[in-house]
């Protein structure tokens, strides 16, 4: 489906706190450089009609204020959308709230960057259990989507890739980039042991392995 090193390796990962609204925040930031113009990269971001080509079918309206949801996925408010560069909207899935904030900029002649950050609540008990990885890894899969659709022009076959991510191949894909989401957390100042605990914990949940 995808060659695996080079998707690992072409993408850039951090992990970091940040001031939001007078609290300490937590997240991840995920990265990659696309050869495609800036307004093209915004419109397969937020277009419902480029979203299903490449993640998941979109409903509702992404102007600020408005509310959106992702089919059997999260929803949330969009809090600030300045196209084509960047959106800030409420990640709600699960009962929990948390934030993503899209950043795309230019980066030279028909090239573009995209950089997508997931941010919590410091204290977020799913990232004390499982890391960055928890969502890191989802938008690692994701961002395979994305990289599929810009260099085909063609829309990702949702059953072919949930095949190829139980496949041996798909596995190996999973468990490296939770390797490196293990190795961004101790970048950005975690404890190896905990980093190390939390990574192992997420692998298992993402490969079926975890006990209870």
């Amino acid at each position: 489906m995808i060659d695996v090193t080079d998707q690992i390796t072409s993408v850039r990962r951090r992990v970091g706190r940040r001031p939001f609204r007078g609290a300490d925040a937590r997240g991840v930031t995920i990265g990659r450089t696309f050869d495609v113009p800036l307004d093209d990269l915004w419109h397969a971001c937020t277009s419902p009609e480029r979203l299903p080509q490449w993640f998941l079918p979109l409903t509702g309206d992404l102007r600020v204020g408005g509310h959106y949801q992702l089919q059997g996925h999260a929803g949330g408010t969009v809090e600030r959308c300045d196209p084509p560069e960047s959106l800030l909207a409420t990640w709600e899935y699960d009962g929990d709230v948390s934030w993503i904030e899209l950043r795309l900029t230019p980066e030279g002649e028909g090239r573009s960057r995209f950089e997508l950050e997931h941010f919590f609540e410091a204290d977020d008990e799913k990232w004390a259990r499982y890391g960055p990885g928890a969502v890191g890894v989802g938008w690692d899969m994701a961002l395979i989507g994305l990289t599929l659709h810009l260099s085909t022009g063609e829309a990702v076959d949702g059953e072919r890739a949930m095949a190829w991510f139980g496949s041996t191949e798909g596995l190996s894909f999973v468990t490296a980039a939770g390797e490196s989401w293990y190795t961004a957390n101790v970048d950005g100042g975690e404890d190896p042991a905990v980093a190390r605990a939390a990574a192992d914990r997420n692998a298992a949940a993402y490969t079926g392995a975890e006990q209870g």
